[in-house]
C-alpha cells in the first residue's frame, strides 16, 4: 500500500491496558509520533523529515523502452481513487484487482457493515445494504473515472464475515471493563456482538465460509455489490466516460457456484438496463485460487468471460499451510536449510503452483481461445514470477501501485530472456 512496515518485531512489548509499548527501554504511548524505516527495520521516536520519492528522468527512459518491448499487460491492485490515480501515473493499464472489502473497512462505513452483520432480519439487513450500496457506487464511479479507457476488475466480497467483527477476546475484556462502570446498555450491546462473533468464528477461516460461499448464503450482499457496479457503469455512460468495469467472483470451486452468481448478475443487468434505457457491458469472471477451479477450468470457462489467478490463496492451498503461520514459525528454517530456494509467497512455485496455473490456462483457452487470464496475487509484482507469467502466455499481471514500474521493466526483461533462449 506504499507505506513502510516492520513485521516480526519480537522485542516490542505492547501494554494494551495502559495504551503504551516498550522496546529497548524506550516507552511509546498511544498517539506519540514515530517514524518507520521499512528498508532497515529501524523505528525512530518522533517525526523525522522525509522526502517524497520520485521517478528520475533516466528511469522514465528505461520505462519507455520497456513499454515498447514487453508483451504481457501490467495492471494494478488498487481499491481507492488515490491508489488508482497513482497506479496510472506509474504506468498501469487498468486495475486487475479492486478489493471491495477494503472499502467497507473505511472508518465512515465499518460501523454500517457491522450493523449489517448484526441485523436480526433480512429486511433490516437490506436497509443497511442499501446505504452501503450507495457508498460503493460512489467509490466505483471515482475509480472507473481515474482508470478511464482501461479495464477495472472489481472483486466481490472475499473475507469471511467474522473478520469485520471485533475479536471475541477483545469483546470479553471490554465487557469486564464495562462491568466496573455499570454501563448496562453498552454491556448488553457488547454481549450481543460477542455472541454473533462466536457464531461466525471458524476453525479454519481460510478454507471456510468466505467468498462465493458468503454470496450464496447471504445473496443480498452480492446483489448489493453487483447492483452498485451496474449503477456506476450506467451513470458513467450518461456522463460519456469510457469505463470498463468487470465483476470477479472469489473462491469459486465449481461451475454450479459460478452459475448461481451469474444468474444474479444477469437479473440485475436486465433491471438496470431497463431502468436507464441502455445496454451495458460488464464482463463476468472468476478467480482461480481454489485447486479444483484450476483442474476444472474448462467447465468454468463456459460461463466465465475472464480468469484471474489468486496466487496467494492458491499457494496456501497447494502447500497446505497458512502463510501467517508458515512465515512466523517454520518457513525461515526451511529457507535456511535450503529445503526451499525462495518463499513460495514471494515467488511463484513453478513446479507446484505453476503446474496448476498452466493446467488452468490450457483448459480455459481450449474452450475460449482468446480468454483473458491474469494474475492478481502479490506475485504479480515479483520479477521472477513475471518471467513465468510471460512464458505461460498470461494476458497480464497485476501488482500494487508502487511495484508497477518494476513490473513493467521485468515484463520487458522476460521478452529479452525469451529471445536470448531462442538464439541458444
Amino acid at each position: 500500500m506504499g507505506k513502510p512496515c516492520i513485521v516480526g518485531c519480537a522485542d516490542l512489548k505492547i501494554d494494551y491496558e495502559n495504551k503504551k509499548c516498550i522496546a529497548n527501554s524506550k516507552t511509546i504511548f498511544e498517539g506519540d509520533a514515530i517514524t518507520i524505516d521499512g528498508s532497515s527495520g529501524e523505528i525512530f521516536v518522533g517525526e523525522i523529515p522525509t522526502v517524497e520519492p520520485k521517478i528520475t528522468e533516466d528511469f522514465k527512459t528505461i520505462l519507455s523502452w520497456s513499454e515498447k518491448i514487453k508483451k504481457i499487460g501490467v495492471r494494478a491492485n488498487a481499491d481507492t481513487p488515490d491508489a488508482a490515480s497513482l497506479a496510472r501515473e506509474y504506468g498501469a493499464k487498468g486495475i486487475g484487482l479492486c478489493r471491495t472489502e477494503r472499502m467497507f473497512n473505511a472508518r465512515d462505513r465499518i460501523g454500517l457493515f457491522v450493523d449489517m452483520i448484526m441485523a436480526k432480519t433480512l429486511e433490516e439487513r437490506k436497509l443497511i445494504l442499501e446505504k452501503l450500496g450507495e457508498l460503493q457506487k460512489s467509490d466505483f464511479i471515482k475509480i472507473l473515472k481515474k482508470m478511464e479507457g482501461y479495464p477495472v476488475t472489481i472483486r466481490l466480497l472475499d473475507p469471511p464475515l467474522h473478520e469485520f467483527l471485533p475479536n471475541p477476546e477483545e469483546l470479553m475484556n471490554k465487557i469486564h471493563r464495562l462491568e466496573k462502570t455499570n454501563s448496562t446498555q453498552e454491556i448488553e450491546d457488547t454481549k450481543q456482538l460477542l455472541e454473533r462473533a462466536r457464531e461466525l468464528s471458524e476453525i479454519n477461516p481460510m478454507m471456510g465460509h468466505r467468498g462465493v460461499r458468503v454470496g450464496i448464503t447471504y445473496p443480498e450482499i452480492y446483489e448489493m455489490q453487483i447492483n452498485a457496479v451496474f449503477e456506476a457503469a450506467a451513470e458513467l455512460v450518461r456522463q460519456k466516460v469510457n469505463a470498463h468495469p468487470q465483476i470477479m467472483v472469489p473462491q469459486v470451486g465449481s461451475l454450479s457456484e459460478l452459475n448461481h452468481i451469474k444468474q444474479i448478475h444477469n437479473r440485475i443487468k436486465s433491471e438496470i438496463e431497463k431502468k436507464y434505457k441502455m445496454k451495458l457491458k460488464v464482463n463476468f469472471g472468476t478467480m482461480l485460487e481454489v485447486v479444483r477451479a484450476c483442474l476444472t477450468a474448462d467447465e468454468l470457462a463456459k460461463t466465465a468471460e475472464f480468469f484471474s489467478f489468486g496466487t496467494n490463496d492458491l499457494t496456501q492451498a497447494v502447500f497446505s499451510f497458512s502463510r501467517e503461520d508458515a512465515e512466523a514459525k517454520f518457513l525461515p528454517e526451511y529457507l535456511e536449510k535450503e529445503m526451499l530456494d525462495l518463499s513460495p509467497f514471494q515467488s511463484i512455485d513453478v513446479n507446484g503452483v505453476g503446474s496448476l496455473m498452466k493446467s488452468g490456462i490450457e483448459k480455459g483457452r481450449k474452450v475460449k481461445a482468446g480468454l483473458e487470464i491474469g494474475v492478481c496475487g502479490e506475485h504479480g509484482g515479483d520479477p521472477k514470477s513475471i518471467v513465468f507469467c510471460h512464458n505461460s502466455k498470461l494476458s497480464y499481471v497485476s501488482a500494487s501501485p508502487h511495484r508497477i514500474p518494476i513490473a513493467i521493466v521485468s515484463a520487458a526483461q522476460a521478452v529479452l530472456l525469451e529471445k536470448k533462449s531462442k538464439k541458444r
